[in-house]
């Protein structure tokens, strides 16, 4: 088991599973697929780096 902490999202897109950490708890869990379609602040935070790429 390896575990990644990062703020840059592009790094843990191949992750088999992400976890969003909010103020210590945890916030949302899944696959990188699983939380942007989910759309909630894992999709928000995504969409935001994201877009300073393009």
């Amino acid at each position: 088991m390896t575990v990644l902490v990062s703020r840059r999202l592009s790094t843990v897109r191949m992750a088999d599973l992400v976890v969003v950490l909010d103020q210590g708890r945890v916030a949302e869990a899944g696959t990188h697929d699983d939380l942007v379609r989910r759309g909630g602040r894992y999709a928000w935070l995504f969409r935001q780096q994201a877009s300073s790429y393009r």
